[in-house]
């Protein structure tokens, strides 16, 4: 017979698995944004995350996280050798893992709220180093196309890119902080209506 202990964690890696999974699913859709080339789209997954977070703590929503993108590089592959994913990875867990940290000191709606703005800073700043240093240069080489191909994408839908630093100043920067804000506004409601469930 399982003790309290075990049944407690068994939950656990259950709400955790059910979370990772649905934010797989999410991961399909991705929504394009007016100022950034086509092939940077804003996906829902960290919505799941950052609810388990909440719900379960930090290390849960890193652990969602990881699961969901090891789950699309199984099922749906990779054309990234994996970096896209690990990017994914890293990215979403600064975000989750930072807003979890902030409301777990105080639990209140006021800390929930900073956290999310914490971690949708800290999200943007390293989005921004990992681009501008591996992401990009590293896909460059990957397809065979120099940085400023990228960069002319950007120069086509958004007229304040020039070169490779205004495209991680104008399109970067401005695609992370647009993602924090939009993960955050749906998450506050979705996560007032079924922390209930989480949380038995």
């Amino acid at each position: 017979m399982l003790t309290l202990r075990e049944k407690l964690t068994t939950r656990m890696l259950t709400k955790t698995a059910v979370l990772s999974v649905i934010a797989f699913l999410v991961m399909y859709i991705e929504v394009p944004l007016w100022f950034a080339p086509p092939f940077l789209k804003i996906d829902l997954s960290d919505i799941p995350a950052l609810i388990g977070a909440f719900a379960l703590g930090p290390m849960a929503g890193v652990v969602i996280e990881m699961l969901k993108n090891i789950l699309h590089m199984a099922i749906k592959g990779t054309v990234t050798m994996g970096v896209g994913e690990l990017a994914n990875f890293v990215v979403g867990s600064a975000f989750v893992y930072t807003a979890a940290l902030v409301y777990y000191r105080k639990k209140s709606f006021k800390t929930a709220i900073i956290g999310m703005i914490l971690g949708t800073l800290v999200m943007t700043g390293i989005a921004a180093i990992a681009n501008y240093y591996v992401l990009i240069p590293f896909y460059a080489k990957l397809f065979g196309a120099p940085i400023e191909a990228y960069v002319e994408m950007g120069a086509a839908v958004n007229k304040f890119v020039a070169d490779f630093k205004t495209f991680i100043l104008f399109v970067i920067i401005p695609f992370n902080l647009f993602k924090g804000v939009m993960m955050s506004v749906i998450t506050i409601p979705l996560y007032k209506k079924i922390s209930h469930i989480l949380h038995r």
